[in-house]
């Protein structure tokens, strides 16, 4: 049984935010059904971060990451694929946590059909990917996780066990700082196995 995720539960913090969403779920509803995965991979943009999107202050694309913690940020990278944040701090300060990778849980044959691909590994490992899977757009952006809607965050009581952490995926601005954080031997998480010891 997942119940929503309050937004009284969430950490106004965004390192402790991008810990505490492993384990968590993100529920999209679609025409066909539920379409359902648990996060194993987060990235934190923390407030200042130079390779957060937030660094320049809020502007037309990224305002939705000042917004209160628990709305979605979704953006297009490199033209090409969808990006789910969550904003993670206090009304007005911008910082986000980046949704990296989900384990399918529900609606596994929608993902498919959304991805085009059949094997379960592959259907939600990497940002892009679950962006796809679960058919999230920029039409989501800035749509409040906690209350009900086409796109909401859950939990069920999962205990994610070992969380690792490596520096962020795919940066070149203060690449070396360790804020991603993924569920130690999940074969859902993305990377190589150099950033999965």
């Amino acid at each position: 049984m997942i119940k929503r995720l309050a937004r009284a539960a969430l950490p106004a913090d965004t390192e402790a935010l991008a810990r505490f969403l492993i384990g968590k779920i993100v529920v999209r509803d679609l025409p066909e059904g539920l379409v359902s995965g648990r996060i194993v991979e987060t990235e934190a943009y923390v407030v200042g971060d130079a390779a957060g999107h937030a660094r320049p202050g809020p502007t037309a694309r990224n305002r939705s990451l000042f917004l209160e913690r628990g709305h979605a940020y979704v953006y297009l990278a490199y033209g090409v694929s969808w990006m789910l944040n969550v904003s993670s701090e206090t009304a007005g300060v911008g910082a986000g946590v980046l949704i990296r990778a989900l384990e399918p849980l529900q609606g596994v044959a929608i993902m498919q059909e959304n991805r085009g691909v059949e094997r379960l590994r592959d259907l939600a490992r990497g940002p892009g990917r679950l962006a796809m899977a679960l058919r999230i757009d920029r039409a989501l952006d800035g749509l409040d996780l906690c209350r009900p809607g086409p796109l909401w965050l859950a939990h069920d009581g999962h205990k994610a066990g070992a969380i690792g952490e490596s520096v962020r995926i795919g940066i070149t601005r203060e690449a070396e700082r360790a804020l991603r954080f993924y569920v130690r031997g999940n074969p859902y998480v993305s990377g190589g196995r150099a950033l999965n010891p």
